[in-house]
This record gives structure tokens, sequence and C-alpha cells, in this order.
């Protein structure tokens, strides 16, 4: 698929691995490109029933959008714009029909949590975590993580998150309901993989269909959060112009605590 992006299929199941563990499994442009054409095989092909997304090595599902590249090519770095529509990382606005399970094998922080919630069902390693720290840089968690997580979460505790930016634990995400299961980290692939298998051991068309109602998808898009994304889009663009925005990505590569002007 890519070099940054790795394919493999195993029965009915797509594996896709972040392979760029070197940089924290960050989102650059190659990784979001390799992520969309996977998405695009497995909602194509019909002998593939289910998606298993991880991320390279035992410490990091994915740590968000690659820093350096957004440095150094704004944000097309990112996210180029001719497949801008799938959103960040080439999923989170790219809606199949094919159960999507995420296998967070270590921390999934910021853009990792974003992708989590993008997903259907998730399996989590015993040493993984799950917080949108954005509000730590002057930002939001723009890639769906703000509404997302409140629907997937109690309201005072997603707030709780998103207002304070701090991290939850593998136990804690699990017994609020934002993972499914929480296995040894040596077994979360093979663990998420087994769940992958006894869905594709049912009728493929019941369970597609079940998924595009149960998420109110149409036409590839989920048109209750067309309304949020609006409301994420104008903060991001308003952000953006801020003086904090720009202390908060600097303090960030700086290696140092922000100073906070409020504007």
């Amino acid at each position: 698929m890519s070099e940054v992006v790795l394919t493999e299929v195993r029965g009915h199941t797509l594996v896709v691995t972040i392979d760029r563990p070197e940089a924290a499994n960050s989102i650059n442009a190659d990784v979001h490109r390799g992520l969309g054409a996977a998405w695009e095989l497995a909602q194509n092909t019909d002998d593939i029933r289910v998606v298993v997304l991880t991320g390279a090595g035992d410490k990091v599902f994915c740590a968000g959008a690659d820093l350096k590249a957004l440095g150094t090519a704004g944000p097309a770095g990112v996210t180029p714009p001719d497949t801008a529509h799938w959103g960040f990382a080439g999923i989170v606005k790219h809606h199949i029909t094919k159960p999507v399970i995420c296998a967070v094998n270590g921390s999934a922080l910021g853009g990792g949590t974003e992708l989590a919630l993008a997903g259907d069902l998730v399996v989590a390693a015993d040493t993984s975590s799950f917080g949108l720290p954005e509000v730590k840089r002057g930002l939001i968690a723009g890639a769906g993580g703000v509404f997302r997580l409140t629907e997937a979460l109690p309201r005072a505790v997603a707030l709780e998150l998103l207002l304070t930016g701090t991290a939850m634990s593998a136990q804690d995400a699990l017994r609020w309901g934002l993972v499914n299961r929480v296995v040894p980290q040596p077994d979360v692939l093979s663990a998420a993989l087994a769940l992958a298998d006894v869905i594709a051991a049912n009728a493929p068309l019941a369970v597609q269909a079940s998924k595009r109602v149960a998420r109110g998808i149409s036409d590839g898009a989920i048109e209750t959060e067309a309304r949020s994304w609006e409301l994420s889009e104008q903060a991001l663009d308003s952000l953006s112009r801020s003086a904090d925005t720009v202390e908060g990505i600097m303090a960030f590569m700086q290696k140092r605590d922000p100073i906070w002007t409020g504007k």
C-alpha cells in the first residue's frame, strides 16, 4: 500500500498498520494517503469483511499529526488537498460499511484517540492511554474528537478530558465504555483478530447494513455530524489566528511551558 502503511489480508480481515515507529506513528501526507487507500481497498473488495487498524511497535498506537511535516509544508504536509474529503489520517471522515476494529497497541493521545473514535470497536493494550491534550497546545481536537468523545463517554467524563487535556488509562477507558476489551500488550493484535473472526463469520451484507444504520451512514457520510464538523472547522480557523496557538506549538517544540495571553 505504501512504505509507511502496511496491509495484510488474513482470512476475511484486512490488517492495516501505521509503520512509523521512529516518528511515534504520527500522521503525515504519506500515511494519510496510505490509510485512505486501505479504506478504499476494504470497501471495494467483497472478500474483505473487517478492517483491523494498529500501529507498529509496542509503545505508541498513533501520536497524532506529524508536527515536523506540518511546520515544513503547512496543512498539506498532513492532509493532502486532493483527498482532504477523507479527513485527518485519511479516515476520520472516510466512512466505509466494513466494520473497523482499532487494535490500540500503546499510547493513543490526541489524533490517536481521534482514530480510535473513528473506528467501530476498540481492543486496547493494558499499557495504552487515551486523551485529547490539544488545549495544552492552544488548539482543539478538530479531527472529530470534540464531539465524538462526548458521544462515546458520559458528558461530564468527556468534558473533563477535553477541558483538562489529561489522559485516561486503558482500564478507565474500559470502565467508561470507550473501549471493548483490554488485554496484555503482546496480545492486542491477536485479540482484535479473534474479534474480527467472530464478526466475519456472520452474513457480510447484514453486518454492513447493521453498521450503516447504527452509525447513520448515507452516501459515505454521517449526516448528523455535519454541523459538528462545521463548528469544529470554524473554531480551528479562529484559533489558528491566535497568538496562544502559535505560543502553544512553539512551547511544545521547544519543550517548555507555554505563556498564555488569551489573545
